[in-house]
């Protein structure tokens, strides 16, 4: 039987640091294909309305536009679908707020609406586990929707607009496809690659432990695009590989591989040659056998009913709704009581900063404060200008959304600073208010969804995804076991065979869905990343001697000679 790592107890209270919060980072190594994406996008359904005169609908189509954010961290097979639920949700989210702000007219009312929609929106995207940039742009749409004058009879075209638009972005997100089909892959397998090999040449101490750690998020991260890539390929087979290479890289001895080989692959990798011709580590034929057989797994399978997994007795999501319903109604009433009369950004401020623990919430708080002031007065530098021309005010919010994406990896901070002048820019296309007041109302707006976000997120906890993560991996363990001791026994029948199969598969899907939640929800303590790559391994290998037991593995010369 497998042994459990003891638990280690965590501090009920923690210290809230302040070092490093703003420091700015590397930039992402995807950062241009949203910002290239949404800046495309932006331009292509702006420029129309700018020809036609109706510049006063740019609000619609913009939000249609922001679907082009979503997915670039996915395989194309996966952002495909990813994207078809990104337009439905904008879309529907616009209708619903475009018929409440066309009936409802009581701010009181209004801001209860919003945060109700924005807990949901949360729910939703970490159940689907869409990415960034999130529930975020999402809220954004329907809070500002709710809080701009409507009328009835204009919902069917607004709602149009923005669905026309959102496909358009979406078509934009997938367009490196049709040059580059597995490049999602291959930035993944090239992140695995260079994290182990950041981990072998890191020295000893806590700076090791942190690149292990993240060398092991990085190669589950790898297999988990080849896993969501579809049906395999040439390419993918060879990305396998060299996966294996970064996975065995941490699971032997230091020295047992070599950091520039490793570095070196990657760079191969990231490029648009070939990739690297690599054998495959010694003993680990049976565990990329247990790779396919999960695949497969996965696709017979399936995902679990959304509305089930929201509403199911213990799920982790329902205390993810309440928080961030809560925080941001009791920063919209703020925001009101403060003399805001729209105090939608407030909502958006308090949906924005909650992340997986308590402490990272805190440096969220911080980078949207910062970010937001100085985005105020980068707003207040370039009004003057975006009011001499609609043609003007256009092209800065194309800049802005362009530049938002640029920095917002660098850190959150950065990003804001770009986002608050475009998120004040576009509602200059349907009214012009007094820039004292618009700056006044988001700096007041700021303050009260930072503040009272952090002191909801203090106050509501939730527990429910460590639970889940930690009956997950005792489940695999268990099932692995069971596997094993079907598996020695040589009286073992095939029904016991294939039960045992089935309920490995299923433990594996199981597993993954919970690490993949887990670590995108407000958890205080560290996933046990080292654990989880350990018992996926044992998994993997321990389902590859089921499937050559029952025969359900075709013989790999056949395979090999199919490719070529």
């Amino acid at each position: 039987m497998s042994t459990t790592e003891p638990a280690t107890r965590q501090p009920p209270i923690r210290r809230l640091p302040l070092s490093g919060v703003l420091r700015v980072n590397r930039p992402s190594d995807i950062w241009f294909k949203p910002a290239t994406s949404v800046a495309v996008a932006a331009t292509l359904v702006l420029v129309p309305l700018l020809v036609i005169g109706r510049s006063e609908l740019a609000m619609y189509v913009m939000s249609g536009a922001f679907c082009a954010l979503y997915g670039h961290h996915l395989p194309y097979a996966a952002r495909l679908r990813a994207g078809v639920w990104v337009v439905i949700g904008m879309t529907a989210g616009m209708a619903v707020a475009l018929v409440c702000a066309s009936l409802v007219h009581s701010v009181i009312a209004l801001i209860a609406i919003a945060s109700l929609i924005a807990g949901l929106q949360k729910a939703v995207c970490d159940a689907t586990r869409i990415g960034p940039p999130g529930h975020v742009i999402l809220v954004f749409v329907v809070s500002g929707t709710l809080f701009a004058p409507q009328e009835l009879h204009e919902v069917p075209f607004h709602t149009a607009l923005t669905l026309g638009a959102g496909i358009l972005g979406g078509l934009i997100a997938l367009a490196p496809a049709l040059i580059r089909r597995e490049g999602p892959e291959r930035r993944a397998t090239a992140r695995a690659l260079e994290a182990a090999a950041g981990y072998l040449v890191s020295p000893d101490g806590a700076g090791r432990r942190r690149a292990r750690h993240a060398a092991a998020a990085a190669v589950h991260g790898a297999w988990q695009s080849l896993l969501a890539a579809g049906k395999p390929t040439r390419v993918r087979h060879a990305l396998e590989h060299l996966v294996l290479h970064a996975e065995a890289s941490l699971i032997g001895p230091s020295g047992a591989s070599d950091p520039d080989r490793l570095r070196a692959w990657a760079r191969q990798v990231r490029g648009r040659g070939p990739l690297p011709e690599v054998p495959m580590p010694a003993g680990t034929g049976d565990e990329l056998l247990g790779v396919g057989a999960e695949r497969e797994g996965r696709r017979k399978q399936g995902r679990e009913p959304l509305l089930r997994g929201l509403l199911r007795a213990g799920s982790p999501l329902l205390p993810i709704a309440v928080r961030c319903a809560v925080g941001c109604a009791a920063a919209g009433y703020v925001g009101l009581a403060l003399g805001v009369g729209h105090p939608y950004w407030a909502i958006v401020s308090a949906s924005a900063i909650y992340q997986a623990n308590v402490t990272l919430t805190w440096h969220r708080v911080l980078q949207r404060l910062v970010g937001n002031v100085c985005g105020v007065a980068v707003f207040a530098a370039v009004v003057p200008l975006a009011r001499t021309s609609v043609v003007v005010l256009a092209i800065l919010c194309i800049v802005f959304s362009f530049c938002n994406e640029m920095l917002i990896s660098r850190n959150y901070w950065l990003g804001s600073v770009s986002v608050t002048p475009m998120a004040l820019l576009i509602t200059e296309f349907a009214h012009v208010r007094p820039a004292g007041e618009l700056i006044t109302d988001r700096v007041l707006d700021t303050l009260a969804g930072v503040a009272v976000g952090m002191v909801v997120a203090i106050l509501i906890t939730n527990r429910r995804t460590g639970g889940r993560m930690e009956q997950a991996l005792g489940a695999a363990e268990r099932a692995t076991d069971t596997a094993e001791q079907v598996l020695a026994s040589a009286t073992s029948s095939a029904a016991e065979l294939a039960t045992a199969r089935r309920r490995l598969t299923a433990s594996l899907v199981v597993l993954r869905d919970a690490a993949d939640t887990a670590a995108g929800e407000w958890w205080q303590r560290a996933l046990p990343e080292e654990r989880l790559m350990r018992t996926e391994q044992r998994a993997h290998r321990t389902l590859a001697a089921t499937v050559r037991r029952q025969g359900l593995a075709r013989d790999r010369h056949l395979i090999e000679e199919q490719r070529t």
